[in-house]
């Protein structure tokens, strides 16, 4: 990686620059978003499919996220005009760039935080 693929912004550089990294990182950094993202590297779904696999997500706070994921060119969004409608989202190229990245943040968070048995009743001794 060259340095300048490696530099870090610095708003002394250039105080007019919109740093690339400030800007990937508030695309990210929103409630839910990385949690669709991972939903969406098995396979396209459709709505009801998200919305049941994000568990505890709003109707409204997953349609604003995948819009704004289809804005970023992160996802797509294809619609059939069948009775009812279908649209089905998934991962563009872009997006699957970042589920390579997501890949290893799972590694590391399954060493950070190894899975751990779940604790034994007095039930389940019986």
């Amino acid at each position: 990686m060259s340095t300048e693929e490696n530099k870090v912004c610095n708003n002394e550089d250039n105080r007019d620059a919109v740093c690339p990294l400030s800007i990937l990182l508030s695309v990210l950094s929103g409630s839910w978003t990385m949690y669709i993202l991972w939903v969406l590297a098995e396979d396209a779904a459709r709505f009801g499919v998200l919305k049941r696999k994000v568990e505890g997500i709003s109707t409204k706070v997953l349609t604003e996220r995948l819009r704004m994921l289809e804005a970023e060119g992160i996802l797509f969004r294809h619609y059939e005009a069948t009775i009812p409608p279908q649209v089905t989202y998934g991962l563009t190229d872009r997006g699957r760039e970042l589920i390579d990245i997501l890949m290893q943040l799972n590694t590391l968070a399954q060493r950070w935080y190894p899975p751990t048995p779940p604790l034994q009743t007095s039930s389940d001794t019986l």
